[in-house]
């Protein structure tokens, strides 16, 4: 579990990077609202792509698990050092394509033998995965930002780095870890007792398209994603371009959002384990959907700083508790594949609606934006009420 944490965590602390360097690619290659969308859109797109195969090789080859987490980590390092040599827009998005393949890979395999490992305890050990990946999403807006600026508050510590040299570091302990995988992670998948034939897993896999709860768990998880990819993207450029943040303090913004779910996140998933799925994410769904909202009155100033700071108790948190509520109703041995139908779907409509937002916000601003995520939120919240759920869970 902690191992699996850690290496999501350094996956992760790549993935943010992406995200605080977007201002600054931004302005070196002239994009537009909707190419900045169309970056996210192609990394939600080879997510999707990405996650159906990892799925398949998860569920039928449980024990070479560590080979599939290390095929992840090395796409990651590729994608990253291809976007710091990409010269132009086209070439940037072939290296961003790369590292969202290669970071929902890891997905399946880890969160499947999580979930096949620790039956009992399937929403606390889904959620200590997720912290790892918080306590990178952290550090990573923090680091990045200062390695932008070069600067922390009014003292200029150095001219700051060139994103393009940042995005050919980060390649490196990507390399690093995957390596670290393959030689440390020899018992991952040993709670599998063999490899499962083609036959045996299309036949689970049938069954798993047909379960009416997990797709109502993908579709649910998807509209999270939803919230994520349009809301969080055009704060960023929102709080460089109109209220002309440094780096470095957009950085501590970013970091704010997931900080407070490096706590809130065990926590939310050990409840889940003793009082069921659904009270905790009907609760976390509906208080992003007020908080999201409340953005329209504090947009700028230490009001939006703290309500970006309470926002991160919920805004990533709830992940994992939506996918151990899918996990309760998947046959055993099918828990990579149902890992990646909950991401593909994520990727589906996570790759439609930064695009939209894009137009969004050249049309009305980041105020646009807000209600946008603001009333997929909203929808989210309600059909945690409503979606079939498991009615206990083991404690």
């Amino acid at each position: 579990m902690y191992g699996l944490s850690a290496g999501h965590g350094i996956k992760h602390f790549g993935q943010g990077a992406l995200l605080v360097m977007i201002p600054s690619i931004r302005a070196t290659l002239g994009l537009s609202d909707v190419a900045v969308g169309g970056m996210s859109s192609a990394q939600s797109i080879s997510s999707g792509i990405a996650n159906i195969p990892a799925g398949i090789l998860t569920d039928m080859f449980r024990k070479k698990i560590a080979w599939i987490l290390f095929a992840s980590m090395m796409m990651v390092g590729i994608g990253y050092f291809l976007i710091a040599i990409s010269p132009v827009y086209w070439a940037l998005l072939v290296g961003v394509v790369i590292v969202g393949f290669g970071t929902s890979m890891w997905h399946a395999p880890a969160f499947g033998t999580l979930a096949a490992r620790y039956p009992e305890r399937r929403g606390f050990a889904m959620a200590a995965h997720l912290t790892g990946a918080q306590i990178g999403n952290t550090a990573s807006p923090l680091i990045i930002g200062f390695l932008l600026a070069g600067t922390i508050g009014s003292w200029v510590i150095f001219g700051g780095i060139e994103w393009r040299w940042i995005a050919a570091f980060i390649s490196v302990p990507m390399v690093v870890t995957a390596l670290a995988v393959i030689s440390r992670f020899k018992t991952a998948g040993i709670e599998a007792k063999g490899d499962v034939t083609l036959s045996d897993y299309f036949r689970s896999a049938g069954r798993l398209v047909s379960n009416r709860g997990v797709l109502g768990m993908a579709l649910l998880g998807a509209m999270r994603g939803a919230v994520h990819t349009s809301f969080q993207v055009f704060l960023v450029i929102y709080m460089r371009e109109e209220l002309s943040y440094s780096d470095t303090f957009v950085g501590l913004h970013v970091a704010l959002i997931t900080m407070a779910g490096i706590i809130s996140t065990p926590i939310m998933g050990n409840v889940s384990d003793r009082v069921g799925r659904r009270p905790v994410i009907a609760f976390a769904m509906t208080a992003m959907t007020i908080l999201i909202f409340l953005f329209l009155t504090f947009d700028s100033g230490w009001g939006m700083t703290a309500l970006i700071a309470v926002l991160g108790l919920f805004f990533f948190s709830v992940m994992p508790i939506i996918n151990a509520a899918a996990m309760d109703m998947i046959d055993k041995g099918s828990e990579g594949s149902g890992t990646a139908l909950m991401f593909t779907g994520g990727a589906v409509i996570g790759s439609l609606t930064p695009i939209a937002a894009g137009f969004i916000n050249q049309s009305n601003g980041f105020e646009g934006v807000v209600i946008f995520a603001g009333i997929i939120a909203a929808a989210g919240a309600i059909l945690s009420l409503v979606l079939p759920m498991k009615s206990q869970v083991n404690t």
